[in-house]
Formats: C-alpha cells, structure tokens, sequence
C-alpha cells in the first residue's frame, strides 16, 4: 500500500499520541474526523497500523539496565533458530538478524547488572549460540516509538 502525506502525518500524529481523538487529528492535519476515521480503518485494514499500546519507561517497572548482545551462532544457523533460542527469555525485548560477523543483535532489558549477567548466561548456554559480545546502555539519547517516514519521497 502507498501511503499519501495525509496517511503518513496521520500515523505521525497517531506515534506521538495514541490516544487523540479524530478530531483532534483532523484538526492538526487539515481533515474532518469522519475522513480521518475512514483513513485509520483503511490503515488498519491494511496493516499499516497493526495496534495501539501504551508505552512504559522499563525503570518505573523496575527494568533500568539494557544492552545490545552480539550473537554469534555455529554455521549457518537460520533466522528460525536464531529465534527459537532468544525469544523464550523475558528479557530480550527485540533481536534482529544483521549483516557483518555477529549472527544476530539482541536488546534486553533487565533490573541490574546481576540479573544482566544472570540473563547473558542462560543466553550462552543455547546450543547453537558460539559467543556473545555485550555493550551496556549508559543513557538514550533517542527513544522513538518507530520511524514515520514523513520526511522522505513517497
């Protein structure tokens, strides 16, 4: 589905609070709420939109130390199984597959150092999991929800 600037000033008005009525939107993008509802459904009958949730800062849940693990994989371990062996620990909040020499990147989140190292562990000991290389997150300077893409070419 190609996007028009409305559609994507929508999504964009929509990441920055998700909880504005059509109105409200309508009124910062030039629409009524009628044609801003139509234009949500469309996005969400098209998958453009795929849900709405409440976003939390991890530390008031107690989650204040994140890193990013390299992993490092024997041969040539599939994506599937890149997966299967991250996505069962709770605090590995995303995994990407990447290029260069690490076989994925992994977030996690955790409650200290302890429970960090703790989680790295159990990570370690996955069969096909080699090696792993860690970076703690100081601070964030960045915390977008997603990119919208506003700014470039349609």
């Amino acid at each position: 589905m190609r996007l028009d600037d409305l559609d994507r000033r929508i999504v964009a008005q929509l990441l920055e609070n998700g909880r504005a009525s059509y109105a409200q939107i309508g009124d910062r993008v030039g629409l009524s709420a009628p044609a801003v509802k139509r234009r949500v459904d469309r996005l969400r009958a098209e998958r453009v939109i795929t849900g709405f949730a409440a976003v939390v800062d991890p530390a008031a849940l107690g989650w204040t130390t994140e890193a990013f693990i390299e992993v490092f994989c024997t041969g040539a371990t599939s994506p599937e199984d890149i997966y299967d062996s991250v996505h069962k620990h709770p605090e590995v909040v995303a995994a990407y597959t990447i290029s260069g020499d690490a076989s994925a990147l992994v977030h996690v989140r955790a409650q200290d150092i302890q429970h960090l190292e703790q989680a790295l562990e159990r990570l370690r000991r996955e069969p096909n999991i080699t090696a792993t290389k860690t970076a703690i997150v100081l601070s964030r300077l960045i915390g977008r929800p997603t990119d919208t893409g506003a700014t470039t070419p349609a």
